[in-house]
């Protein structure tokens, strides 16, 4: 095996050509680097799906000198009065380069009262030499002001089972794969795309762990379908014990993949006068994990009502 890198890092798309994005997405933002230049941008939707990497990937083919700023870490005004007003307020060293970037990195968690009214004046004040790029995974977390400021992109046409992007992504993997040195089973690539995908970044950091061996097989990997299984029997038996301890065990995938799942298995798991409802319960839960503060509780919340509430084959 080779320096011990995260692979996530060392593998990150430079231009947009490399990144795994649905066709009409990658035509947006190739436009963009056509005609070199870009507006304001939300980039919105899951975890994982490329939406900083896009960001980069758009300033380093630009030429343009960007700040990352991630908003998880610095979401207070005082990131914005000292850190990004200091990088915007000043011009570029180059002259040839019309403007500076400022990307902030899940910009969803800035204080909806006080830093995001304070970057939209941010964004208006120095327009004139910064654009700024907002990655969020939910863009109802931004306010309406910065929407209308800026470009809205949205990330949720990387949809789980589109098998052209899972195909190019394996592509992907069996590339860093021999890259690095490990002896690998396609069906094990395939196993951690079906189990991760759309989530790219957890999929790659996932690759890594399991083939820290030094090789990668079906054995080690599995699709994660057993454990939606065992989820489902849990909700049919209405054994509430064992499904709290599956969601805590389950911790660490997101509520929407699992929400997801049952969704598009409805028909083979529950009875049809259930399914109406069933829709119902998913969606309201699927929107307010926007909002709460405790994902996994919020996933119980929602089992348990489909627990109770539904008829299961």
């Amino acid at each position: 095996m080779k320096e011990n890198l995260l692979w996530v890092e060392k593998y990150r798309p430079q231009k947009i050509e490399d990144c795994v994005l649905p066709q009409k997405l990658k035509k947006t933002f190739t436009e963009f680097v056509k005609n070199s230049d870009i507006p304001n941008i939300i980039l919105a939707g899951p975890a994982g799906t490329g939406k900083t990497t896009i960001a980069r990937a758009l300033c380093n083919e630009l030429g343009l000198d960007c700040l990352l700023v991630n908003a998880s870490e610095e979401s207070g005004i005082d990131t914005l009065r000292n850190k990004i007003k200091q990088f915007a307020s000043s011009m570029s060293l180059d002259m040839e380069k019309k403007y500076k970037v400022v990307i902030l990195d899940e910009a969803d968690y800035l204080n909806a009262q006080s830093t995001q009214p304070a970057l939209r004046g941010f964004i208006e004040e120095f327009s004139g030499n910064c654009r700024f790029i907002l990655t969020c995974n939910f863009k109802n977390r931004i306010i309406e002001p910065l929407h209308s400021r800026c470009t809205v992109i949205d990330f949720n046409e990387v949809k789980i089972n589109d098998p052209k992007l899972a195909s190019l992504f394996m592509k992907r993997l069996q590339f860093i794969l021999k890259d690095q040195g490990i002896e690998f089973n396609n069906q094990a690539v395939a196993n951690l795309i079906m189990k991760h995908a759309p989530d790219w970044r957890r999929v790659i950091n996932e690759c890594q762990r399991y083939s820290s061996s030094g090789s990668l097989s079906p054995e080690i990997v599995t699709t994660g379908e057993n454990e939606i299984k065992d989820l489902v029997k849990y909700l049919k038996d209405r054994d509430f014990r064992q499904m709290r301890a599956w969601a805590a065990a389950n911790s660490d995938i997101d509520s929407s993949v699992v929400f997801r799942r049952i969704y598009d298995s409805a028909y083979d798991i529950l009875e049809s006068q259930s399914i109406p409802p069933a829709i119902l319960i998913l969606a309201d839960y699927q929107y307010k994990a926007a909002f709460v503060s405790d994902r996994e509780l919020n996933m119980v919340a929602c089992l348990t009502e489909l627990m109770s509430s539904a008829k299961w084959k």
